[in-house]
């Protein structure tokens, strides 16, 4: 690449993401682009300190959730297809806005779970009262309780809100639009019982400010949670997750989206219910 080309693009080297073409300028402001490595990287930053924090929550409650739970052997499963859904249709109702009363099988802890990230993984996750409902909705009755007080603590912190660009009360600064959202790929099981099952999911992840005064914007990730769940309630709970980084994909050359057709593709896309 010649010494012109580097401001076409944003490289983040150790951070294992691939390059992204950008339009002419800065992509959410018109400005030349002057210390975006820097503020790209912070915001890979502290998305670590939030993935580690969701790893370590999950590490200290995993002895319980892992040792007690032996695997049994599973009849024939739906096969998975690479352009095709296998399964059938989600479920019918939610609670909290979230979907709910999965079946007790297999495939309603795969759909269970792949709705739940979508929940974790929310922008209302940074709002005090949607955050509980959210919790008291998807983790076990046994596990709440800690959960909330682990995710107040993160979610609250004055200096995490800071750096990724939100205002004391998690909300965006006026005339900018937060983007936190989760979009599974797919899901397996990898082992279960009568009552409980370890379920993985691999998802993207948008996150960021979309405005014309952003420093930090939406960027893309890939992950992979696994959830332990349990049947308690007549549903499927979470009664541990932990993440970690990708499978990720190989990045095509396209041109960043300006901020403003940014936000209106997150103002009018809306999100899905999720079933295997």
């Amino acid at each position: 690449m010649s010494p012109g080309d580097e401001q076409g693009y944003t490289d983040y080297g150790d951070t294992g993401h691939t390059r992204t073409r950008l339009p002419e300028g800065d992509p959410y402001g018109g400005a030349p682009r002057h210390g975006g490595r820097r503020s790209s990287r912070s915001l890979v930053t502290v998305v670590g300190v939030v993935v580690l924090l969701i790893a370590a929550i999950a590490f200290a409650n995993k002895n319980n959730t892992h040792s007690k739970n032996p695997t049994t052997t599973r009849g024939p499963q739906p096969q998975s297809a690479p352009t095709a859904p296998s399964g059938t249709h989600p479920v019918q109702t939610k609670t909290t806005g979230i979907p709910s009363g999965f079946p007790h099988t297999e495939q309603g802890a795969q759909s269970a779970a792949a709705n739940y990230a979508v929940a974790l993984g929310s922008a209302n996750m940074f709002n005090t009262a949607w955050r509980h409902a959210i919790v008291a909705t998807v983790y076990a009755p046994d596990v709440t309780s800690a959960r909330q007080s682990a995710l107040d603590g993160a979610y609250s912190s004055q200096a995490f809100l800071s750096n990724i660009g939100l205002t004391q009360d998690g909300t965006a600064p006026k005339g900018q639009t937060f983007v936190s959202r989760v979009v599974p790929v797919g899901t397996k099981v990898t082992s279960s019982t009568a009552d409980t099952a370890t379920v993985e999911v691999w998802y993207t992840s948008l996150f960021g400010l979309s405005g014309e005064a952003s420093k930090n914007p939406v960027t893309e990730s890939w992950y992979t949670t696994t959830y332990v769940l349990k049947w308690a309630d007549t549903d499927w709970k979470i009664s541990s997750d932990q993440q970690k980084d990708g499978p990720v994909p190989v990045g095509r050359d396209q041109k960043a989206s300006t901020a403003g057709d940014m936000t209106k593709a997150v103002e009018e896309y809306g999100g899905f219910t999720y079933a295997r």
